[in-house]
């Protein structure tokens, strides 16, 4: 067994002890770098100075470990190290990778910390400097969480200044020039006269020095990239089709595979291929965990027949109907199901001794879905594994496919891809690991498994099932006090332990977007219950926060209302953190707030923090005969530091339009223990024809850099119930909307 396996499954017991102070890693255990994973193997004129860039007589490779799954981190990292290289776009190539300890994710660990981000105590600072420690010991390699700016702001600033410095100093070991007296521009030393230096062309000298370590990046001042507006670099294939996905990558004598497994989940009692293994181009058709698989010439006679295999599906392990599936959410709200009380400031029971408001919330489960479907290739041969496909999680896959294959996880590589969306969907193991179950029948041959999407839609894992129950009271017009309650299934449990992984502790995603919510209610109570789990489930776009900031913005909004104050006034009164006060004012001011509206018009605000970045987004609606019309969306989100305005414009946009198509269209219901929805016409995104006009603002108060691929979701469900309660007087507390009222 492998260093990598063995530690791996601590991983989350080591964090957990480290929280509560039971873990000190050695100073040299901390200190000590990873080594670089682009020293194996290098060509006699190549150079690496660090785990990001490579550089040999004919091209510059800029490594960008943080997978693209559609939302830019491809050009963003290279624009990180393009800054302090003075590349210019165009003058280099992007590479994802091999996995790697050297790219463990800082961010995430100190996002893995229970303490308000802007917390900066002395045991939030310690708690935080703790779980970096532990996810730098153990090579946590992971994209998701929106941390990938975050983890590699400073990084790949330091690690291009780095080489700039190097290669100014290989420049003046060739030509008897002092490093001071050279500078750097478009991949080229620049002498004192003029002439230019190409990185190319000094890659063997620079591999004969030790590298320069003592230099800072560049101050913001100085920026020609940071912060300005750059055409992505996947732009123009993405645009002409000639982006290569993972489902578009082939290999010399490749065979296709598509499989059927339980949809219920259980295992598989016995089945009939004789159909199957008689059609056109069938190599044949073989068990995998839980279910069959085909093998044929082409993915669609692969389809074909392992569709026409008849299958004697086992019960599953959860509740067959939905009616059984919330009846469990709501007899969980007890004390022996309580899995932590977040926050309580003030007394709640005493403020809530008299009369309540009370109000009942709920938020379905939901599929992933991205564009493109699941898909890997696999090669197995004696001396190692090959696999092709886009992953969040590199090093966790080269356990499981180990795990299967029987080979050590160094012996797997991952030759990671671009794909076609994620929203936590490749966070998840279960078809690598099929198509290496499939391909360890066939060794030596590669084998691709694409799933078909009615199966895709069988075996996700969907978004958490969630409820809330909320009391309140008001006085003198302001909120007085809120006691939150919101029982869930733990996705970060269910998916964590796919793996082998035990979470222990309570799990902080449940009240996300609400215990953490920059609000000084003078009583306040969180508390969050486990629901034993029932349909296992997985991350979705903005986890916890896109259900639990539903339920507390929208019950903020019914205290407000019931209080006689304005939305906005009464939130920024009660703003506790300068960031959320500053985004609730752009929005007002974008969005004209407390201006006159036609009458069926309507305007709903909604502030969520997630991810440590609070997002304020305004929705204006109409009430029309056929359906409420949603005209305007303005949103302002807190990200310290912009570092791309075209990106940041984009990955806005799409989270407001991801986050109201689900709320007003999607959920994912059992019946038979089987996912009723099978495919897009059943799981309907918002059209183009509904889609509002969407305004954003950066504000930049200077502080960490942040992410923005999730913030934008949470808020727009409340803050367009919160606008439809505003222009007909109707409140909506339950997902998706759809089933109260039509749209437009």
């Amino acid at each position: 067994m492998g260093r990598l396996k063995r530690i791996a499954r601590r991983t989350f017991l080591v964090g957990a002890a480290a929280l509560a102070g039971g873990v000190a890693f050695g100073a040299y255990m901390v200190r000590r770098p990873h080594d670089n994973p682009l020293a194996e193997g290098l060509g006699p004129d190549e150079v690496t100075f660090n785990p990001w860039i490579l550089i040999g007589p004919e091209r510059i490779t800029l490594i960008t470990p943080h997978v693209d799954l559609g939302q830019g981190t491809a050009h963003m990292q290279a624009m990180l190290l393009a800054e302090e290289m003075d590349l210019d776009p165009g003058g280099f190539e992007t590479d994802f990778g091999p996995p790697a300890a050297a790219y463990w994710n800082t961010a995430m660990a100190e996002d893995a910390a229970p303490f308000r981000s802007s917390d900066d105590g002395l045991m939030a600072r310690g708690t935080r400097t703790a779980m970096d420690a532990a996810f730098k010991v153990l090579g946590m390699q992971v994209t998701g969480g929106s941390t990938s700016s975050a983890d590699s702001f400073d990084k790949l600033r330091a690690a291009g200044a780095m080489a700039r410095e190097t290669l100014k100093l290989a420049a003046a070991q060739e030509t008897g020039i002092a490093v001071d007296r050279l500078s750097t521009g478009g991949g080229a030393v620049v002498l004192p006269d003029g002439n230019r230096l190409p990185y190319t062309a000094l890659a063997a000298t620079a591999a004969t020095l030790e590298p320069v370590t003592d230099v800072a990046p560049r101050a913001a001042s100085n920026w020609r990239l940071i912060g300005q507006e750059t055409e992505r670099l996947d732009i123009v294939a993405k645009s002409t089709g000639q982006q290569v996905f993972g489902i578009d990558v082939t290999v010399e004598g490749m065979v296709h595979a598509a499989v059927r497994v339980n949809p219920r989940r259980g295992g598989l009692n016995g089945y009939d291929a004789s159909e199957a293994e008689a059609m056109r181009g069938v190599q044949g058709i073989v068990e995998v965990t839980d279910g069959v698989a085909a093998i044929a010439d082409n993915t669609w006679r692969a389809f074909e027949a392992v569709n026409a295999v008849e299958c004697n599906w086992a019960a599953g392990p959860y509740p067959e109907e939905q009616a059984d599936h919330w009846a469990a959410v709501a007899a969980s709200f007890t004390e022996e199901r309580l899995d932590k009380e977040w926050r309580h400031d003030g007394d709640v029971p005493a403020a809530l001794s008299g009369e309540a408001i009370e109000a009942e919330y709920r938020a379905p489960y939901l599929a992933h879905q991205p564009l493109e479907p699941l898909n890997a290739i696999v090669r197995i041969t004696e001396g190692g594994v090959e696999v092709w496909t886009g992953h969040q999680m590199p090093r966790f896959l080269q356990q499981v496919v180990a795990g299967v294959t029987g080979h050590e996880p160094e012996q797997v590589m991952l030759h990671n891809q671009y794909t076609g969306g994620s929203f936590g969907h490749r966070l998840e193991l279960a078809h690598v690991r099929l198509a290496t179950e499939i391909a360890d029948q066939m060794r030596g041959t590669p084998v691709k498994l694409t799933f078909q999407r009615e199966e895709d839609f069988a075996h996700d894992f969907p978004r958490q099932i969630s409820m809330a129950r909320a009391r309140g009271a008001v006085s003198e017009g302001r909120i007085a006090a809120a006691d939150i309650q919101i029982a869930s299934v733990s996705a970060v449990r269910s998916q964590m332990g796919r793996i082998g992984q035990d979470v222990p502790g309570p799990d902080s995603q449940i009240p996300a977007g609400v215990w953490n919510a920059p609000y000084a209610i003078p009583n306040y109570r969180v508390r969050a219950y486990a629901v034993p789990e029932l349909a296992p489930t997985s991350s979705w776009r903005s986890v916890g926060a896109s259900s639990a900031g539903f339920f507390g913005e929208s019950f903020l909004d019914e205290l407000i209302h019931a209080a006689g104050a304005d939305p906005i006034e009464e939130r920024l009164r009660l703003a506790s953190d300068p960031r959320a006060g500053a985004v609730l004012e752009a929005v007002a001011e974008m969005s004209g707030w407390g201006r006159a509206l036609p009458e069926g018009r309507g305007l709903g605000v909604a502030m969520v923090e997630s991810f440590g970045v609070p997002t304020a987004e305004v929705i204006e609606v109409e009430a029309t005969d056929r359906g409420i019309r949603i005209h305007d969306v303005w949103v302002a989100a807190e990200v310290g530091t912009l570092l791309d305005p075209v990106n940041f414009e984009n990955q806005v946009q799409g989270g407001v339009i991801w986050g109201l198509g689900h709320a007003i269209n999607c959920e994912i219901t059992y019946a038979g223990g089987i996912a009723e929805q099978s495919n897009y016409d059943s799981h309907d995104g918002m059209r183009i024809w509904q889609a509002p006009r969407i305004a954003v603002r950066a504000v930049e108060l200077g502080g960490p850099v942040r992410g923005i691929g999730e913030p934008p979701v949470p808020p727009a469900a409340p803050a367009l119930a919160n606008a439809i309660f505003a222009a007909t007087g109707q409140r909506l507390r339950e997902m998706p909307f759809v089933r109260a009222m039509d749209f437009a």
